[in-house]
């Protein structure tokens, strides 16, 4: 594949992971890894031993500028409780140092495999519309970083921004859906930046990566992906408050389902 193909490509598969950003108050990193690991392979450098941590890395510094993106759309929808953000960062931001230290030493199979299994949960609980019942309230300060410790983590294992488990567990503890989902948002900023900080400094004295790695980022992809995912990002948001989502939620959980069978097939 020539590289204006490729460049083609990787706007494209950008525009769709900003627009679901946008859409669900995801950070798009189940769309964004699986591309990056294609763009690799195209490098000849899909079987390198960091691939996966590349991916990861990549996934969080292209959403950085996404999730700047959602937040500023959906801070003037109104749509954010800046107090649950303030009360939950620090623990997520904890959860995701300590998975980007931690995934230095899990191998890329390992990781590949928990980013299978967490791509099939997620996709089930979409189409099946499993979401818990709203039957309390937020936990306090010292509950919401337990949680936010544990779903940082797992965030940094797979690259995203922890959209798809902090915006159940929101409306879990009776926030309106829409509310959670921007509420989300100004969540996944503070991940994407802590775990764009890790992955390049867990990644900086490791030798032989691809021509255009800076630690564990891949520079021409975060070029690339950044300026698609951002302009579409506020469509997202728009479309998120306009129409019902469910058939979108549908498509999107059918999405996952074939990436994570594509990527099982591959190991």
């Amino acid at each position: 594949m020539d590289y204006l193909t490729m460049i083609a490509a990787l706007l494209a598969a950008g525009g769709a992971a900003g627009f679901l950003a946008g859409l669900f108050g995801v950070g798009g990193g189940t769309i964004i890894v699986p591309i990056v690991l294609w763009v690799l392979q195209l490098q000849n450098a899909g079987g390198h031993p960091y691939a996966q941590h590349l991916a990861i890395g990549t996934s969080f510094a292209v959403m950085v500028f996404t999730t700047l993106s959602s937040v500023y759309a959906q801070h003037k929808k109104r749509s954010i409780d800046w107090q649950t953000v303030l009360r939950m960062s620090p623990g997520m931001i904890a959860g995701v140092l300590l998975g980007a230290v931690s995934a230095k030493f899990i191998p890329t199979y390992g990781l590949q495999i928990f980013f299978i299994v967490f791509l099939l949960a997620i996709a089930i609980k979409t189409l099946t519309g499993a979401n818990p019942k709203p039957s309390r309230r937020l936990p306090r300060t010292g509950g919401l970083t337990a949680v936010g410790i544990v779903f940082g983590t797992a965030s940094s294992w797979v690259g995203i921004g922890g959209g798809s488990l902090s915006v159940p567990f929101l409306m879990y503890c009776n926030m309106e859906a829409h509310k959670a989902i921007g509420t989300s948002s100004g969540l996944a900023w503070p991940i994407a930046v802590a775990g764009t900080t890790g992955y390049l400094v867990m990644g900086w004295n490791v030798s032989d990566l691809p021509a255009g790695s800076l630690g564990f980022l891949y520079l021409p992809a975060v070029a690339v992906l950044s300026i698609a995912t951002v302009a579409c990002a506020p469509l997202g948001v728009k479309t998120a408050h306009k129409l019902p989502a469910k058939k979108l939620k549908t498509a999107f959980g059918i999405l996952l389902l074939l990436i994570a069978l594509n990527m099982a097939l591959k190991l």
